[in-house]
């Protein structure tokens, strides 16, 4: 026969140590009749919970968390419930009236205090806030977590979820980490309506079956020399790093989170003729690519002088800093190409929209640009792929393949660097 992991019985009569040490994810149930266990989650979290019978419902109440709530503390707490059922009493509803009633909306004020903490990625920090408020807030945001049924995440989820799938399947895995988290701190009981497995998964198609992976939309090879030479006349800093993603094909968030201590040129050189392409190099930290790889990219003279001519702002590393000394947002850097596109739809031009999908181009899509212009001039695929910071070949080939190929690149970049000016 076999039992589903997580709600098969383990030993009873729990002790402290073995509530403390190493656990597999499930149920742990403690002997006394009191209906006390202990859940482990998958990801190592634990709580404990109550499992009582009131007026014919099986229910469960949450108890707090170990180590902030001990065994002896969950027992007594356990016991108490059990003596207020058998005085006629519920103490889900007593702990309704006696304790504070809090709302979705103020839920995620308190656990986005903590959880943005904990996310590097500027990016992931303002998406949390932003899609809960958007989507999850219209919705939930006036019910008390205690009273949110499936139902109701059923309806924040259902109008995008098909046409959002992405979106949709994040904002679900939120939208249940702070039920859990409410369900810890005290103040709400039983399952979490919006969990997948075993729950929302009966009654939403599965996200991979419905979820169709749009290209983003990238700038015309015939377009570049012309968004080219409309980008180089702008001072803005988001401007500047953006001809810095052109130049070198790289990720937006690469180039924001650029420090100057990862530039190997002397940063206070103002002769370019010393300050050459075959010295030049930008060394991004493998705790900062998204493959955590360190990657290697060779700068042309042309992107050696854009950085000499940026400012040094004091106490600030970043090379492409905010005017508050802070990263840049992608949206500053998306802002830019949208504001072009637009200016040259104004002047009476056609604007740099990507025939195949119909929409403006975006940043992240130049660098679909720059592998369609490798493979047109017949550039090394894999030399293109390596410039890119993508992973080439297969685990057999990666243990031979050992080179960057950083020589070869520079040449390449040059003509790139050539291709955007228009001088080929």
């Amino acid at each position: 026969m076999v039992i589903d992991q997580n709600e098969r019985r383990k030993s009873k009569n729990l002790t402290a140590a073995k509530v403390n040490g190493n656990l597999e994810p499930g149920k742990y149930h403690d002997g006394g009749g009191t209906g006390l266990f202990l859940r482990v989650e998958k990801n190592g979290s634990r709580r404990w919970l109550q499992r009582v019978t009131i007026n014919g419902r099986r229910p469960e109440i949450g108890l707090g968390s170990p180590p902030h709530v001990s065994l002896a503390d969950a027992r007594a707490k356990a016991s108490k419930h059990k003596q207020m059922i058998s005085d006629g009493l519920d103490p889900i509803a007593e702990k309704k009236k006696n304790g504070p009633i809090i709302s979705f909306a103020e839920a995620t004020v308190l656990f986005l205090e903590t959880k943005l903490e904990g996310l590097k990625s500027q990016r992931h920090k303002d998406q949390w806030p932003s899609t809960l408020n958007r989507y999850a807030n219209p919705i939930l945001g006036k019910i008390a977590v205690s009273d949110i049924t499936v139902n109701d995440v059923l309806a924040v989820l259902k109008p995008i979820w098909s046409t959002k799938t992405e979106t949709a399947s994040r904002l679900r895995g939120r939208i249940e980490a702070i039920l859990s988290w409410a369900t810890v701190a005290g103040h709400r009981n039983g399952e979490n309506p919006a969990r997948w497995k075993g729950n929302l998964s009966e009654l939403l198609p599965k996200p991979s079956n419905i979820s169709v992976k749009q290209k983003h939309p990238a700038l015309q090879l015939k377009d570049v020399q012309r968004w080219w030479s409309e980008l180089i006349k702008r001072d803005a800093m988001g401007a500047k790093a953006l001809q810095f993603i052109t130049m070198n094909a790289s990720r937006s968030g690469e180039v924001r989170g650029m420090t100057w201590d990862e530039l190997d040129i002397d940063p206070e050189q103002t002769n370019l003729e010393t300050t050459t392409r075959d010295i030049a190099t930008w060394i991004i930290p493998a705790s900062r690519m998204k493959a955590k790889k360190e990657h290697r990219v060779v700068l042309t003279s042309e992107a050696v002088a854009l950085l000499l001519s940026l400012p040094r702002i004091k106490n600030c590393s970043l090379v492409f800093p905010s005017p508050k000394g802070k990263q840049l947002s992608d949206m500053t850097i998306s802002a830019t190409m949208k504001r072009m596109h637009a200016e040259d739809l104004k002047r009476g031009g056609r604007g740099y929209i990507d025939p195949q999908v119909k929409r403006p181009a975006v940043p992240h899509a130049l660098r679909s640009t720059f592998r369609d212009w490798a493979a047109e001039k017949g550039h090394d695929r894999d030399m293109a792929e390596i410039q890119l910071a993508h992973t080439v070949g297969g685990t057999v080939m990666r243990a031979y393949f050992r080179t960057d190929m950083i020589e070869s690149r520079r040449s390449m970049m040059q003509a790139w660097g050539c291709f955007l000016r228009g001088d080929n």
